[in-house]
């Protein structure tokens, strides 16, 4: 479909999207633009910059932690309503149970600092009783807070967090952390000091996360302590399947000359781990180079999936997916286009790129609305509802895109929502000329769902969280 409206959209809908679609800016007032997809809730998160959300089934409700970055050049610490008091952004914590009207119920300040500088981006949660050493009381939640390292809180009471304890310090960065609650390995992207790149990554033992255990640092031959020559691409991401699946999935770069690396999970926790390039080496299976232009922001694993058109086939029949989203840096399409991309990696030592997905430019003139046009990220809950059926794809001033990726071979674009700007959207600007051109647009920066289907999207430009569900066809596949 990418982003053409289908026959049964209303016809105000119509109207706005032939508006649309010749690359007027957004103002406010405007209508959201969608398609079989439907706004239920809305909070504006204290007008911050949003980074990863994450839903949480605790008792009989459900809760979104939601990373920020750093705050802007105009508002470098936003006034937190509920103290009155400027705080640099961090972490709220919103409940979501009546999808249709969530409350805020906290903001936990994180690193003072601007924009990618600052704040507290990444977070995931564990329950206690799932930690194989954990509180059974406690329901925790682990943060990366810029530079100053990472930190688990008790957020049993999500009013009332309680600080349990911090890992690290004196880091170059922190970034995209994936935690297994099931057996508390928690897979830290971290810039260590002595560590020649800025984002590689500190594996620990949070079985118990009163009393992390560092386990062993890892990154790429040429990032670590007393390498000589060219450093290889940062790290972005990881995702573990856990001990069943053995292998972590590791993203590399982020708009350009990124890769796919596959990891042996035991080999990583159990090999030697004194950073040296042969030891290093050791866990990995493959790697798959991207094109020079393009990088790995979210690498989501979708092993074992069956693909209906080969289901006559005597051999192939169910087939191990990876889905890439790379990460668009620049505003007004000022890069390669960034998009998303599926690898069959069945047989591990050669994994191909076998189908991709962009949202076709001239559907909205997105290169004219301002800030960026391209994918950055997708959901990564690996729950029934949508796994290896449907994905969503945070694609900046496109908003989300749902995909049905029942046959990854041909991913078809199924719905969108691009939500409206309001007020406390924040501008994005190019230079020409020497003089800074501004636009104000909608960045979907992030995208979570949770167990029941809700669809959860949040913006870079300080527009809020937007809780959305599917609608007609869309609905179907899921």
């Amino acid at each position: 479909m990418g982003g053409r409206v289908t026959a049964v959209c209303c016809t105000a809908l119509l109207v706005l999207f032939t508006s649309s679609a010749h690359g007027q800016q957004q103002k406010i007032g405007d209508p959201p633009e969608a398609s079989n997809m439907k706004l239920v809730g809305y909070n504006d998160l204290q007008a911050r910059s949003a980074y990863q959300p994450t839903i949480h089934h605790q008792g009989d409700r459900w809760i979104a932690y939601i990373g920020h970055h750093g705050g802007t050049d105009d508002v470098p610490d936003p006034v937190n309503p509920m103290t009155g008091k400027a705080e640099p952004n961090g972490t709220s914590i919103v409940d979501v149970t009546d999808p249709a009207h969530p409350k805020y119920l906290r903001h936990i300040p994180g690193q003072e600092g601007k924009y990618e500088s600052g704040g507290a981006q990444m977070v995931r949660v564990c329950d206690g009783k799932d930690l194989p050493k954990g509180d059974r009381n406690a329901v925790y939640m682990l943060r990366a807070v810029g530079s100053e390292g990472h930190e688990i809180w008790n957020v049993a009471d999500p009013a009332n967090p309680v600080l349990v304890t911090h890992i690290g310090e004196g880091l170059k960065d922190t970034h995209k952390n994936w935690w297994e609650c099931d057996t508390g390995v928690a897979y830290l992207v971290s810039g260590a000091p002595d560590w020649r790149t800025r984002r590689m990554t500190q594996v620990y033992d949070l079985s118990d996360p009163a009393h992390p255990v560092k386990i062993r640092d890892f990154g790429l031959p040429g990032q670590e302590p007393g390498a000589t020559g060219a450093v290889p691409t940062e790290l972005h991401g990881p995702i573990s399947t856990g001990p069943k699946g053995n292998r972590v999935y590791f993203g590399y770069g982020t708009d350009k000359g990124g890769f796919l690396q596959i990891v042996d999970r035991d080999k990583l926790l159990h090999g030697p781990k004194e950073p040296t390039p042969e030891n290093l080496k050791f866990p990995e299976i493959a790697r798959m180079p991207l094109s020079a232009l393009n990088g790995a922001h979210t690498v989501f694993p979708m092993p074992d999936m069956p693909i209906a058109e080969f289901a006559h086939d005597k051999d192939g029949q169910r087939r191990d997916i990876v889905m890439i989203v790379d990460e668009a840096i620049q505003n007004e399409c000022g890069e390669a286009r960034q998009m998303v991309w599926f690898a069959d990696v069945t047989t591990e030592a050669r994994p191909m790129v076998i189908s991709s997905y962009t949202v076709p430019e001239a559907s909205g003139n997105f290169c004219e609305r301002g800030g960026r046009f391209g994918s950055h990220s997708s959901n990564e809950s690996m729950a029934p509802v949508y796994y290896k059926k449907m994905v969503f794809i945070a694609f900046f001033n496109a908003g989300v895109r749902a995909l049905d990726i029942r046959d990854p071979y041909h991913p078809k674009e199924v719905g969108y929502f691009i939500p409206s700007i309001t007020s406390a959207t924040d501008k994005r600007c190019v230079t020409i000329d020497g003089k800074a051109r501004c636009k104000v647009a909608i960045q979907t920066n992030n995208v979570e769902t949770d167990d029941r289907g809700y669809i959860y999207a949040v913006d870079r430009a300080n527009t809020g969280l937007h809780i959305l569900e599917l609608t007609g066809p869309a609905r179907a596949v899921a």
